[in-house]
C-alpha cells in the first residue's frame, strides 16, 4: 500500500513538535490518556443527544496493556472511535484537533455537555507518542460503523490507513518503543511500576476508570475524583490535612486552607494551603515556588510559579482550570492572559484568607507570622513600596503595648493626640531593644514603640514611609519630635556651651562619628548612638551581611552625651586638667554605646585595657 505524506507539514514540523513543545518525554502517556478520555466524553455525549440506551458512564473505560519482551505499550478505550476520513484528518495533518468542533449543543431546552469537557488537543498530544515511539499503530472503529481502520507511521516520512479487524468501537493505540541508548531508557514506560507513576502523576483524575491487567483481575489506577471538586460539605478537615500531607510532602498539618471555586472571565477550581511550619531551604535560592497546575484534571505543570506572588511563596496548592490548553510550555504560560488573571484572583483570595485568620484567629495567625512574616515585609522592600497597599494590614509587630504582637491599624488606633510618629527600634532581641537608652524618653512620654529584631524590617518601614498617614520613625533617628521649643533651646546652649569639648571629644574618635552633642532623649543613661541620614545602625549591620558589597555602607553616627549624667561632670573636669583621659573616656563610652545597640566593638582587646587601666 502506498504510503501517505502529512498534509500539514513536514518531518521538519514534527521534529519541532517532539523537541521543542514537550520538554520530557514521559508526557506522551498523559496525552493519549487525554485523549481516550476525549474520544469517550464524545460517545457519551452523543448517548444523551441522540437518547441512545445501553451505555451508562459506568460502562466507560480506558485500558492499559504493556509486553515487554514485543517492547509494545498499547492503551485502549471504548468511546466513539474513528472512521477512515476521521483517521485521515485526524491523524494526517499535524494540529488538527478532533476537539475543536466538539461543541456543547440544546438538548429539550437544556445545555448538554458543559460537564463534558474536551481536553485534548487529538493531533498535538498525539504526536508526542513519537518521542518514545519507532512506530505507532492507530486501530479504531467508529460507534455504529462495520469497518474498522488501522493507521501506521513510523515518523514524519508518512503513514499508511488500511481496514482492519476491530469487534467493538473505539481506539486502540499500539505504541512500539525506542530502542534504549546510552542517553535514554525507553523500556521504563513498558514497567508496571512506570506506568503506574505516570498515571498517577498526570491523570490520576481522568473521569473514566484507567485499567491495567493485574494478578487476579483488573487493577483500576485512578482515583477519577479530584477532592478540589467535591463540594465543601463532603469534607472534612482530615480530609484536607490528608491530602496536603500525601501530596506535598509534609508532617504536620496546614495552617489554614484555602478552597475554592470561581467562574467567569477566569473560570478555575484552586484549592491551596498555608503550611504550618517553613520547608528547611524556604529562605533560600534552592526553594522553587508555584502551584501544580491542572487542565481539567490533567497534571500540565508541577510547579507554575506565575500563578504565585513572591510575597505568597509560602502557599502550596493546586490549581485546575478547563480553559487552559493541554499543549502549553513554559514560555506559552507567561503569556496566557488566563493564567494572569487566575494568579490576580489568587493572589486576592489569599490575602482575604490571611486577613481573615488575623482578625478570628490571631494566636494561629502568630505562628503563621514566625514562619512566613520575613516574605510578607520582603515583599514591601522589595517592591520599593510599590506592594503597600496590598499587604500592609498583613504586617504584624511585637509592641512596647502589652508586650504583644499588633498590627498597624490598632498601633494608630491608640496613638495619643500630640503623637506625631509611629515609633519603631530596631535590635538583636526584644529584651535588647527594650533596654535601649534612646526608648527612655518614648516611652516616658507614653508612647508605644515596635520592635524590630529581623534585618529586612527597617528596610521595610523605609520603603513604606508612613501608614494611614502617619510617618514612621526610630527612636535612634535624629527628630523625634518629641522636644519642646524649650528643650530645643537648652540643647542648644548646652552644645554651644561645650562645644569646645564636644568637638575635642569627635576628633579623639577619628572619624568614627560624624558629631559629638548634647542628647535631648536620654534621661538616666550617660549616653547613645543616633544617626544622620538615611542609613541607620541595623541597616548599616544588615547590609554588612550581603556578600557582593565590597564597600561597606556606614551610618553616619553620631555620639549623644547626656550632660545632666554625672560621668560628664567628670569629663568636663577632666577637660582642664588631663585631656589625654577624656579620650580614654570617650573611647569607652562611644563603645559603651556600640555595645548596647549591639555592634561590635572595633578593637576589644584596646577596649578591656581601657577598662583596666581606670579601674
Amino acid at each position: 500500500m502506498a504510503k501517505k505524506q502529512f498534509k500539514a507539514e513536514s518531518k521538519r514540523l514534527l521534529d519541532l513538535m517532539i523537541n521543542s513543545i514537550y520538554t520530557n518525554k514521559e508526557i506522551f502517556l498523559r496525552e493519549l490518556i487525554s485523549n481516550a478520555s476525549d474520544a469517550i466524553d464524545k460517545l457519551y455525549y452523543k448517548t444523551l443527544t441522540d437518547n441512545i440506551s445501553g451505555l451508562a458512564r459506568s460502562d466507560f473505560f480506558i485500558f492499559i496493556e504493556s509486553d515487554e519482551k514485543k517492547r509494545t505499550l498499547t492503551i485502549s478505550d471504548n468511546g466513539i472511535g474513528m472512521t477512515k476520513d476521521e483517521l485521515e484528518q485526524n491523524l494526517g495533518t499535524i494540529c488538527k484537533s478532533g476537539s475543536e468542533i466538539f461543541k456543547v449543543e440544546e438538548v429539550d431546552d437544556e445545555k448538554i455537555g458543559e460537564d463534558i469537557d474536551i481536553i485534548g488537543q487529538f493531533g498535538v498530544g498525539f504526536y508526542s507518542a513519537f518521542m518514545v515511539a519507532k512506530k505507532v499503530e492507530v486501530t479504531s472503529k467508529a460507534y455504529g460503523e462495520e469497518k474498522a481502520y488501522i493507521w501506521t507511521s513510523s515518523g514524519a516520512d508518512g503513514y499508511t490507513i488500511k481496514e482492519a479487524e476491530k469487534d467493538t468501537h473505539g481506539t486502540t493505540i499500539k505504541i512500539t518503543m525506542l530502542d534504549d541508548t546510552d542517553d535514554e531508557n525507553y523500556s521504563k514506560f513498558l514497567t508496571d511500576y512506570e506506568i503506574r507513576n505516570l498515571v498517577k502523576r498526570y491523570s490520576d483524575y481522568i473521569r473514566y476508570p484507567i485499567k491495567m491487567k493485574g494478578e487476579e483481575e483488573d487493577e483500576t489506577l485512578n482515583t477519577m475524583t479530584p477532592i478540589w471538586k467535591k463540594n465543601k460539605s463532603e469534607l472534612t478537615d482530615e480530609d484536607y490535612n490528608q491530602f496536603y500531607k500525601d501530596n506535598f510532602y509534609d508532617f504536620t498539618d496546614p495552617l489554614r486552607v484555602i478552597h475554592s471555586s470561581t467562574e467567569g472571565v477566569a473560570t478555575y477550581n484552586a484549592l491551596l494551603f498555608v503550611p504550618g511550619k517553613a520547608p528547611f531551604n524556604y529562605y533560600s535560592k534552592d526553594f522553587e515556588k508555584g502551584l501544580r497546575l491542572y487542565a481539567s484534571g490533567v497534571l500540565i505543570m508541577e510547579t507554575c510559579k506565575d500563578l504565585l506572588p513572591d510575597h505568597f511563596s509560602f502557599v502550596r496548592g493546586i490549581v485546575d482550570s478547563a480553559d487552559l490548553s493541554l499543549n502549553i510550555s513554559r514560555e506559552m504560560l507567561q503569556q496566557d492572559r488566563q493564567v494572569q488573571v487566575i494568579a490576580k484572583h489568587l493572589e486576592k483570595k489569599i490575602k482575604s484568607e490571611l486577613l481573615s485568620m488575623l482578625k478570628n484567629d490571631k494566636e494561629k495567625y502568630e505562628e503563621f507570622w514566625k514562619q512566613f512574616g520575613m516574605q510578607i515585609k520582603f515583599g514591601i522592600y522589595s517592591s520599593f513600596g510599590m506592594n503597600t497597599e496590598l499587604l500592609k494590614d498583613l504586617l504584624i509587630f511585637y509592641s512596647s503595648f502589652e508586650g504583644k504582637y499588633t498590627t498597624l491599624e490598632d498601633y494608630v488606633s491608640r496613638m495619643k493626640e500630640d503623637q506625631k510618629y509611629i515609633y519603631y527600634a530596631c535590635g538583636d532581641s526584644i529584651d535588647q531593644i527594650a533596654n535601649l537608652p534612646q526608648a527612655e524618653r518614648v516611652l516616658d512620654k507614653g508612647f508605644e514603640i515596635l520592635y524590630l529584631t529581623e534585618d529586612v524590617d527597617e528596610f521595610t518601614m523605609k520603603a513604606m514611609m508612613q501608614y494611614d498617614e502617619k510617618e514612621f520613625r526610630s527612636i535612634s533617628d535624629d527628630d523625634l519630635g518629641l522636644e519642646t521649643e524649650e528643650d530645643k533651646d537648652a540643647a542648644e546652649k548646652s552644645n554651644e556651651k561645650h562645644k569646645e569639648l564636644f568637638e575635642f571629644m569627635k576628633e579623639s574618635l577619628g572619624g568614627k562619628v560624624v558629631s559629638v552633642k548634647a542628647s535631648t532623649r536620654l534621661k538616666t543613661h550617660p549616653v547613645c548612638i543616633s544617626t544622620e541620614g538615611g542609613i541607620s545602625l541595623e541597616m548599616e549591620k544588615a547590609l554588612a551581611h550581603q556578600p557582593d558589597l565590597t564597600n561597606r555602607i556606614k551610618a553616619q553616627r553620631v555620639l549623644e552625651i547626656n550632660t545632666n549624667h554625672k560621668i560628664f561632670k567628670t569629663i568636663q573636669k577632666l577637660y582642664k586638667t588631663d585631656k589625654e583621659k577624656v579620650k580614654t573616656y570617650t573611647d569607652l563610652l562611644y563603645n559603651q554605646a556600640l555595645l548596647i545597640e549591639g555592634v561590635t566593638v572595633d578593637d576589644p582587646v584596646a577596649f578591656a585595657n581601657s577598662i583596666c587601666e581606670l579601674m
